[in-house]
């Protein structure tokens, strides 16, 4: 099948790199001349494990094209996929601005029947603002083509992508149009032969399922972090709560691991568009709101720890073990570990950080900090440090040389945010430890300011 792309960011290529992994003739479009110029150099732009592999492969095989001419995109594909940034207004809202252009790009150029495919994260009522744009844009060229706009939004996890593209646990697709969901069938045969994987429902209905999927999995995070806090002060062990309420087959044990709180491109900004979507419909989204609020307080978790501990960070040093928001990706947007290094260096110390990719995103990101500097290994970061603080749970922070830490170290104390390791090891290491939600008196964080 001929299939267009519109935006090569992570949905966009992610999508369009598979799709081509399965034999469709694919064509991805962006506005940025420089970033397509490195995608056809092979160079991708964001790091997602095993996407590099299969963008050249398909590149080589002419099933992957790269491009900045709209026109040619538009009559290229038979299906045409939206698949560009919603990024947050002012009031917490999603920016349609870039989705409504591909529409009237689409309007200028189409020449024939098309399915327009939403794959962009949007709010409810989206899908009807682009079928108005193509209406009008048509009309404006005085022609009736056919069309269809159809919501189909992603489900992929930063760092496993690939995989859950190409094993989804599910295709939602929103349209009444028989027409239109024939052909999301015969695209996504590839990736649900084993069993029927794709969901067929109201457009408005499919829209409001990405928002509610993303606010469900936030809410069990903010649950468990702020049940976290409560452990702390009741001298409970979060750990061993979350097994009790992890082997309940109705709560599982997915998204239920304490820490510093969720970052990234998705919860943060979709949890605010569905309160602002909520608001302007006339309902007070209570939930939704202290989900929000519980995670930007557990932002500062590390921060106020350290705070506690050493009461003054003036000249202190202090390493960073984590940068980028989880494992397996450079994304730092809306990362703890911006919250934690940006309070740190304005209190007066210094940081020695080290990620395993994020390192060079990194340094775009806090260009102008003085007083941070990067390392590039973890344990040459700790070299003098009065504390250690992890703030993502990368593979190779889960199983250290504690003597090595302990002897590089000034201080030989560790704030994990991601409970990473047994406080019995540690302190027979000789180790101060304090974690989350691990009944450590020092972390009672009577300070913090209320949900």
């Amino acid at each position: 099948m001929k299939i267009s792309v519109f935006g090569s960011g992570y949905v966009g290529l992610v999508s369009g790199a598979c799709f081509a992994e399965n034999g469709n003739d694919v064509v991805c479009l962006d506005v940025d001349a420089e970033k397509i110029a490195r995608l056809r150099d092979g160079e991708i732009p964001f790091h997602e494990p095993g996407l590099d592999v299969i963008v050249r492969r398909n590149v080589r095989a002419g099933r992957l094209r790269f491009s900045t001419d709209a026109r040619e995109a538009v009559q290229h594909g038979v299906v045409l996929l939206i698949a560009v940034g919603t990024p947050a207004d002012e009031d917490g809202s999603a920016d349609l601005s870039h989705i409504l252009s591909v529409a009237r790009i689409i309007g200028e150029h189409i020449d024939d029947y098309r399915v327009v495919v939403d794959k962009s994260t949007v709010p409810v009522g989206t899908g009807d603002k682009v079928e108005k744009v193509l209406r009008d844009t048509l009309a404006l060229r005085a022609v009736s083509i056919d069309f269809d706009v159809v919501a189909n939004p992603e489900f992929l996890k930063e760092g496993a992508a690939v995989a859950d593209f190409m094993k989804p646990d599910r295709v939602i697709v929103g349209s009444d149009s028989p027409r239109a969901i024939d052909y999301l069938r015969m695209l996504y045969e590839p990736f649900t032969r084993s069993r029927e994987r794709l969901l067929v429902m109201d457009r408005r209905s499919a829209e409001l399922t990405k928002y509610a999927a993303n606010a469900m999995l936030a809410a069990k995070i903010s649950f468990i972090n702020e049940l976290a806090g409560l452990a702390e002060r009741m001298g409970a062990d979060i750990e061993k709560v979350r097994q009790g309420i992890g082997s309940d087959p109705r709560i599982g044990y997915h998204f239920i691991y304490p820490g510093a709180g969720y970052g990234g491109s998705c919860f943060p900004k979709d949890v605010k568009a569905l309160v602002r979507t909520a608001e302007e419909a006339g309902m007070a989204p209570l939930l939704l709101t202290a989900i929000e609020r519980v995670n930007e307080r557990q932002k500062t978790l590390l921060l106020r720890k350290l705070r506690r501990y050493f009461v003054d960070l003036l000249g202190r040093r202090i390493a960073v073990w984590g940068l980028a928001f989880k494992p397996n990706t450079d994304d730092m947007r809306e990362a703890p570990s911006r919250v934690l290094i940006e309070g740190v260096l304005a209190a007066g110390a210094t940081v020695c950080a080290y990620d395993p990719i994020a390192m060079d995103v990194a340094r775009r990101v806090f260009a102008a900090s003085a007083g941070l500097r990067f390392s590039d290994n973890s344990m040459d970061a700790l070299e003098g440090a009065d504390a250690l603080v992890i703030v993502t749970e990368w593979q190779e922070f889960r199983s250290p040389d504690f003597d090595l830490i302990k002897s590089r170290m000034k201080e030989p104390v560790i704030f994990d945010g991601r409970n990473l390791y047994d406080p019995a090891t540690l302190e027979a290491a000789g180790i101060k430890y304090f974690a989350v939600g691990r009944g450590r008196p020092l972390a009672l964080d009577a300070d913090a300011p209320a949900c």
